[in-house]
């Protein structure tokens, strides 16, 4: 690419794109080719076809330079783009926080399933916001909150909830620390929860630019999970939930077992995403009527 760029076509470009991010390992390199040529272009991937054969003007071949370069150095794309949809909702997105992903869906609809006449919800380590934002939009009449310890993560979720969620209230602190004792009725959590050893075999994508710290879960992962294990039964009401993505079917028994060894809980019970993949862990406490329709 370069300056020669703009003297070829929009076809021409986009297939000297995708040999560049396939050369450079990119896992789908023709979709996310064909993405940041419709971002530059302001069009549509589909409208792509209808404009192959026309001239790419010099600025759209500047700009789509810049952001093939940035993916070929697995750059994530969608901090490129700077957004991410997550249950239909368009969240801002960048390295100081982790990019939603489809299966943390199974969490809000694990919740809704599970609770859905909880009124106080809290989503704790937020990150973008996109668990807090979609629980408030599912249920507007609840009061839900949100929460990260790290203050560069607030700042994003506090651009997301005020565009898309603006009644969602937004704190700064560790887990459940800053909460009263039967504060809330349902608490959520997508937390860090890769092992420390794991780290070598993520994707360079995750492994070189999403925040560590919304990923490191100590040496076998569990750190943040055991915490907030221990922590809900006092934060949450009386028949409350707790409900947690979890790393995998090995993380599922663990952190079942360790729901199962501790005073409080009344039960817990895993869900599979759409791979088969056991992905969430949802625990209540002593039973109460109100969490059932």
């Amino acid at each position: 690419m370069g300056a020669a760029a703009a003297l070829t076509t929009v076809g021409e470009t986009l297939r000297r794109a995708v040999a560049r991010l396939a050369a450079a390992g990119v896992p789908e390199p023709e979709a996310d080719a064909e993405v940041l040529c419709a971002r530059v272009l302001g069009a549509t991937r589909a409208a792509l076809v209808l404009s192959d054969a026309r001239p790419l003007p010099i600025a759209a071949a500047a700009a789509l330079e810049v952001l093939v370069a940035r993916r070929a150095a697995r750059e994530p794309l969608h901090y490129l783009l700077g957004e991410r949809e997550f249950w239909s909702l368009p969240l801002a997105v960048d390295r100081r926080v982790l990019i939603p992903r489809p299966e943390t869906e199974v969490v809000v609809e694990t919740a809704l399933r599970l609770a859905p006449r909880a009124r106080r919800i809290l989503d704790v380590g937020t990150g973008s916001g996109a668990l807090a934002a979609a629980l408030a939009r599912e249920r507007p009449a609840a009061a839900v909150w949100a929460s990260d310890i790290d203050a560069a993560a607030v700042g994003v979720a506090r651009v997301n909830l005020a565009r898309l969620a603006p009644r969602v209230g937004l704190v700064r602190g560790d887990l459940l620390a800053p909460f009263r004792d039967g504060a809330f009725d349902l608490i959520v959590s997508n937390p860090p929860y890769v092992a420390d050893d794991e780290f070598a075999a993520l994707a360079p994508e995750v492994r070189e630019h999403e925040p560590r710290r919304a990923l490191a879960g100590g040496p076998d992962g569990l750190a943040v999970l055991r915490a907030l294990v221990a922590a809900a039964p006092a934060v949450l009401a009386p028949g409350g939930w707790l409900v947690v993505e979890v790393g995998g079917a090995e993380q599922a028994a663990a952190v079942g077992a360790r729901v199962a060894s501790r005073r409080g809980y009344a039960g817990a019970e895993t869900v599979r995403d759409l791979a088969g993949i056991p992905r969430v862990l949802a625990a209540q406490v002593g039973r109460g009527r109100w969490t059932r329709s």
